[in-house]
């Protein structure tokens, strides 16, 4: 199925709106979105639970059902509107779910993803959503089949999950953005990694951001000890470090960040501000984009993250655009006090040949808190 061919039929179904958060599996489909010529209207959102909201908002002011996609990891931040607005049993709110299948069962996959692929059938079957399953096999007759399915759901004001397998769409329109930055995402981390005192500890945020730092940190110091890597749990890594810094105020602690990931759960800067811990010094890495997974972006690209840290509260803030700025990064760090955060503006550029960690997760959990130790 190409991704023009299923937005027309989800158009079909009434449906004028689709929100969501982008996911690698869902790829092409997302390439689709952004390249589509038809009547759709589509909104990227910070995280998955404020698509459902949308597509509540959207139901009451029209009538018309909403579809909402995701990766499965976004299962978790729909639970509440999902439960308690949109759910038969309150509101009655139709919406059509699009969810990529991260971990799927049987098949490899990083390890952020194995215990979410195992139950996303069962996470669904518990909010009392109806699904089907599609991958690369499944007949143009039986995608028919499943959204006439979907349909009477959504007639009945009822949620209906399309759970996608990799390899699902074909590939088609590939959609290329650029956001006219100039510094590299790698180069600033590892120059990041020089600028950082050796005896900080930091918390890197899920995605490409921590699979640089591993391999850069690698490179120039021959480990990466310091470097706890959240590689799931997208838009936790700023509370996770709060966490560290707080029951270690004797260390200085850096959470290094994405602008996605920032979005999500931004209401962790007014916290952090409000707690007002010295030794904490957040760095959102800004491309614009989810580029991990495909890089569309964000929705939300004219944000300014120094700017909404200084109204949350932080100590210090400032945005990064140039070389002169990382220089100048590089000479002040170290006499701020936190909670202090520096915005970094970087392009799109990544390597194809970037590698993943090779220890497990627990192992980095192990070497993390042993130098604490």
């Amino acid at each position: 199925m190409k991704a023009d061919e299923l937005l027309n039929k989800i158009e079909g179904m009434g449906i004028k709106v689709i929100a969501g958060v982008p996911d690698s599996t869902l790829k092409q489909f997302c390439d689709g979105l952004q390249t589509y010529k038809g009547g759709l209207e589509h909104y990227v959102t910070a995280n998955e639970g404020a698509a459902v909201g949308l597509a509540v908002g959207t139901f009451l002011a029209s009538g018309r059902p909403a579809c909402v996609y995701m990766q499965n990891s976004g299962i978790g931040n729909i639970v509440n509107p999902l439960a308690s607005l949109a759910n038969d049993d309150v509101y009655g709110i139709p919406m059509l779910f699009i969810t990529g299948w991260r971990g799927e069962p049987g098949t490899k996959d990083e390890p952020q993803h194995v215990f979410q692929g195992k139950i996303t059938c069962k996470m669904f079957e518990t909010l009392d959503v109806p699904y089907a399953v599609v991958d690369k096999d499944t007949l143009p007759a039986q995608w028919d089949e499943i959204l006439n399915r979907a349909k009477t759901y959504l007639d009945r004001n009822l949620q209906f999950a399309i759970i996608v397998k990799k390899g699902t769409f074909e590939p088609d329109r590939e959609f290329v953005w650029q956001n006219g930055n100039t510094l590299n995402r790698e180069m600033v981390l590892g120059r990041l990694l020089q600028i950082i005192p050796r005896k900080a500890y930091i918390v890197s945020t899920t995605g490409k951001i921590s699979r640089e730092l591993y391999e850069q940190s690698n490179a120039q110091f021959g480990n990466h000890d310091n470097i706890f890597m959240t590689v799931g749990g997208m838009g936790h890594a700023s509370m996770i470090a709060f966490g560290v810094a707080k029951e270690r105020r004797d260390r200085t602690i850096f959470c290094i960040d994405g602008d996605g990931a920032a979005l999500m759960h931004m209401g962790a800067f007014a916290f952090i501000a409000s707690q007002a811990p010295e030794n904490f010094y957040h760095i959102v890495i800004n491309n614009q984009a989810h580029e991990s997974v495909g890089a569309m972006p964000t929705g939300c690209q004219s944000v300014n993250f120094a700017e909404v840290a200084k109204a949350a509260g932080y100590a210090y803030t400032e945005r990064i655009t140039d070389e002169a700025g990382l220089k100048r990064l590089e000479k002040e760090i170290v006499d701020i006090k936190g909670p202090a955060l520096y915005e970094i503006m970087v392009s799109l550029d990544s390597r194809k040949d970037l590698g993943r960690p090779k220890e497990t997760a627990k192992q980095n959990r192990d070497v993390f808190m042993k130098n604490f130790k």
